[in-house]
């Protein structure tokens, strides 16, 4: 496995423009907290004056570019927008496949958004997210962990607990993983089993900059921040949106359904989209998905941001519950 170190990749894609069909993106970069070098896509606004600013956080195994095509399906031209490559993914410095830890990654987000208002000056509460499968497991330990009063944040097929396949897969990996060190597992999930599109059927397959391996340290970790995330979701407060794939064949429903139940925002919604494989924001029918998106964005901009007070939480709360 090639390590690419901190040096960026700037390999064109032909096959998956980086560019939505109208706005043009504008290509930066910027190093997260242990110097690694993150590639990202920003979208000015349409208008002279942004209503806010929505950040897109890729599956695993991609990178920003194959977000780009929401920029102008959304139909939100007075929002800005952004799209990161994950450290390992893309256009992004680091080993393919590997960060240091699930943290590392969570905490690269935090780094992208403080990158965003010091560059952009769009505060927590200026910026919606939408994310999605292991982006959406980012997003969501993101929120839990570092508590941003963002405005809204989108949750799209999230991966809380992925389908391996083999007997005892998981197991295994951990085993092995303590025997002999980290290594690498590559995925062989066909791209015609997460969408019905052909046109992103293709561009997946002949993306050189899909990476198809994933370190297994960041597996095992996966399953263990997931259920982490999950059990605690009353501790995240701010607007969401569960979008599901109805047919999905990557990803559990089970541990999806009890995040929204415990989840602690007091605007929720969840909406399960019937034969939807799992890249829910790629699929042909994609539009019945954003057109939930786009109003429940637009809807908590137009709404004042709500203070949510948890300091009273361990008295009359749910840690109180907890205890």
């Amino acid at each position: 496995m090639p390590d690419e170190g901190n040096s960026m990749l700037h390999e064109e894609i032909a096959a998956a423009p980086a560019e939505s069909l109208t706005r043009q993106a504008q290509e930066r970069s910027f190093h997260s907290h242990d110097g690694t070098e993150i590639f990202y896509r920003f979208w000015p606004a349409a208008s002279a004056e942004a209503k806010g600013a929505v950040v897109l956080f890729h599956r695993g195994h991609e990178h920003g570019g194959r977000m780009a095509h929401l920029v102008d399906e959304l139909r939100m031209p007075d929002y800005s927008f952004y799209a990161w490559d994950a450290r390992g993914n893309g256009r992004s410095a680091g080993e393919r496949g590997y960060a240091p830890s699930f943290a590392a990654l969570v905490r690269d987000i935090d780094c992208f958004m403080r990158e965003i208002a010091a560059k952009d000056g769009f505060g927590a509460q200026d910026m919606a997210l939408i994310a999605q499968s292991f982006g959406a497991v980012l997003a969501a330990a993101w929120m839990h962990d570092y508590a941003p009063k963002l405005r809204a944040m989108v949750l799209a097929s999230p991966a809380f607990s992925v389908k391996l396949y083999v007997p005892f897969a998981k197991e295994g990996i951990a085993l092995w993983q303590r025997i002999n060190g980290r290594f690498f597992v590559n995925s062989y999930v066909k791209a015609s089993l997460l969408t019905h599109d052909p046109v992103r059927i293709a561009s997946f397959e002949n993306d050189p900059l899909i990476t198809r391996p994933i370190a297994s340290n960041i597996l095992v970790e996966l399953y263990q921040h997931a259920a982490r995330i999950v059990s605690d979701a009353r501790a995240i407060t701010v607007p969401t949106q569960l979008l599901l794939s109805g047919s999905d064949w990557v990803v559990r429903h089970g541990p999806q359904h009890d995040f929204f139940v415990n989840l602690g925002s007091r605007v929720k919604e969840r909406h399960v989209l019937p034969g939807f494989f799992h890249d829910t924001l790629g699929e042909r029918d994609r539009a019945k998905a954003l057109d939930l998106i786009r109003p429940f964005i637009e809807g908590q901009f137009a709404s004042p941001a709500e203070a949510i007070d948890l300091k009273q939480a361990d008295i009359a709360g749910y840690t109180r519950d907890e205890a």
